[in-house]
């Protein structure tokens, strides 16, 4: 069988396929304000227990998989409600006005928990929430069906990576400049030097040079 897959491999593979390969293939990983501040908001649940609110059972860094889809991590906090259904909750810095496709990054981490709790559990989860530490505001996700193959065909994407360990080419756009892994990727530089290389190719094969 192969290996589970990380549930944050899923949210990283979203952002950034290299940034995903360079984390989870290479073991490579670099501190900037954006992941000292993630760390900040995660401390506050990253430490297992749990508490009773309102009837409301409250789990802290519950440990998560699923078997079929080989996937296995950590849920921030999981609220599980009087019948026993589970509601994840997932922390994060900043504010939910995130571009979309930032965001969506987020829902799928939070979907493939949701998928995970509902194979432990047997029971159906149809939403979670995101909380943004910035605003302390919760943002409810509806667990779609589309959401729901975006998590599947994202798991593909990333075992596919994983078997043929071969390094995505970087995305060189406004998502490098947050990266905290923008120095060891080196997206400007590949990024001209793979132009240069596709300039070069042309002219050799171009008949009318």
């Amino acid at each position: 069988m192969d290996d589970p897959i990380p549930i944050s491999a899923l949210q990283h593979w979203c952002y950034c396929p290299r940034q995903c390969a360079l984390i989870h293939q290479e073991q490579a990983f670099a501190e900037n304000v954006f992941t000292l501040r993630g760390q900040a908001v995660h401390a506050k649940v990253d430490m297992p227990g749990f508490e009773t609110r309102a009837g409301v059972r409250v789990e802290k860094a519950l440990p998560i998989w699923h078997e079929k889809l080989g996937l296995i991590g950590k849920a921030d906090v999981v609220e599980f409600l009087a019948d026993g259904t589970p509601y994840p909750v997932e922390y994060k810095h900043g504010s939910k006005n995130k571009a979309a496709h930032i965001a969506i990054c987020d829902e799928v981490q939070l979907a493939a928990q949701a998928l995970c709790l509902e194979e432990m559990t047997g029971r159906q989860v149809v939403e979670g929430a995101l909380f943004y530490a910035k605003t302390k505001r919760r943002k409810v996700v509806r667990i779609t069906d589309s959401l729901r193959d975006l998590v599947a065909q994202t798991v593909y994407d990333v075992r596919a990576m994983m078997i043929s360990s071969c390094m995505p080419t970087p995305v060189n756009d406004e998502r490098c400049r947050h990266c905290s892994l923008v120095d060891l990727c080196q997206p400007q530089t590949l990024h001209i030097a793979q132009c240069n290389e596709k300039a070069l190719q042309s002219a050799l094969f171009d008949p009318d040079a």
